[in-house]
């Protein structure tokens, strides 16, 4: 609710888990976070909510969701890659998980395939 992300990159798939290291948090003055929101089609870092806490889940912004500029962002979306987020987003979710609250997609997402380019 209010945000409008899929977030990924949890290996242990219950949206608490990481890799057994951190990252710094890097372009948090990216003029693209004006506002205290994360545009429709950034990639960025998810964390713990403290500084210098991202380690392996990201997230995908589907619709432009009103965050504090506290998360790394570090790449944006096709346009054909935001046709197929906004589906997965369209497909709903499943009922949040009790303990966390999480929740997973009711489309089944896969990520085959990601290019990087310096721009």
């Amino acid at each position: 609710q209010g945000i409008y992300v899929l977030q990924c990159g949890d290996p242990q798939g219950t949206g608490m888990g990481g890799p057994g290291y951190t990252l710094p948090d890097e372009n948090l003055k990216d003029a693209s976070l004006k506002k205290n929101t994360y545009p429709a089609g950034t990639v960025a870092m998810a964390n713990t909510g403290q500084k210098h806490t991202g380690g392996s889940q990201f997230f995908l912004v589907y619709k432009d969701s009103p965050l504090p500029p506290q998360y790394t962002p570090f790449g944006t979306i096709s346009a054909s890659g935001m046709k197929v987020l906004n589906k997965i987003a369209a497909a709903g979710s499943q009922p949040a998980d009790p303990t966390s609250g999480n929740t997973a997609p009711n489309a089944t997402v896969v990520i085959n395939k990601a290019t990087v380019a310096k721009s």
